[in-house]
């Protein structure tokens, strides 16, 4: 089987089991999905929806966000981890959609990237799930199934995504990015992988080798 048909067939089934799967993150309009994508560095989507089932109530528009006060937004972002930076970031990011963007989220990726707390990856999760632009978002779910899977030997998240970019049809992009977090999520866990229960298996170097190290 070719690199191409294995890709194919990974792609299917994944679709099978998945389907067309929706962000996880909880928002209603761009700039919460901004929010919530900067909240959720280093942070679960679970606990950042928790956060931002208040903090969407207390700050109900860009502006709010540009004039909020850096000590109280820590303490409303604070069991989101990293809480300095994340509210500094977001009240620098939303100033600047204010002032360059009128208060509109952009969707340009290089406009993107130039706001605060604002990279690649947060980018791409805004063009994909929110403009429905062909985008590959590289999460900690993204990178280490890619790996195991063969489809990248990089690292680097902008180097496996740019890998994937090159093998995966444009059209399948922002599926294979919330298909491959359900299936890290619920069956490759990255501390106690259930390879015996994977339908990918056949396909999963790193998977095989887990397999055969027992």
């Amino acid at each position: 089987m070719t690199k191409k048909e294995t890709i194919e067939q990974i792609l299917l089934l994944l679709r099978e089991h998945y389907g067309p799967t929706k962000c996880y993150l909880d928002h209603e309009n761009p700039w919460q999905l901004l929010v919530a994508t900067i909240l959720s560095a280093q942070c679960t989507d679970d606990r950042v929806n928790i956060v931002t089932k208040d903090l969407f109530q207390k700050y109900k528009s860009v502006q709010d966000f540009a004039e909020a006060d850096l000590k109280e937004l820590e303490k409303d972002i604070h069991s989101t981890g990293f809480y300095h930076n994340k509210a500094k970031n977001i009240i620098a990011c939303c100033q600047k959609l204010l002032t360059e963007h009128n208060g509109q989220v952009p969707s340009d990726l290089e406009a993107l990237t130039s706001l605060a707390g604002v990279g690649r990856k947060t980018a791409n999760v805004v063009r994909g799930n929110w403009y429905g632009i062909p985008s590959i978002v590289v999460d900690t779910h993204v990178k280490r199934l890619s790996n195991l899977l063969g489809l990248t030997k990089n690292q680097d998240p902008v180097k496996i995504e740019f890998d994937l970019m090159k093998i995966i049809p444009k059209d399948k992009w922002i599926d294979i990015n919330t298909q491959l977090i359900a299936h890290g999520r619920k069956i490759c866990i990255a501390r106690r992988p259930k390879c015996n229960e994977c339908f990918l298996l056949t396909y999963c170097t790193g998977g095989q080798k887990l397999q055969k190290g027992k």
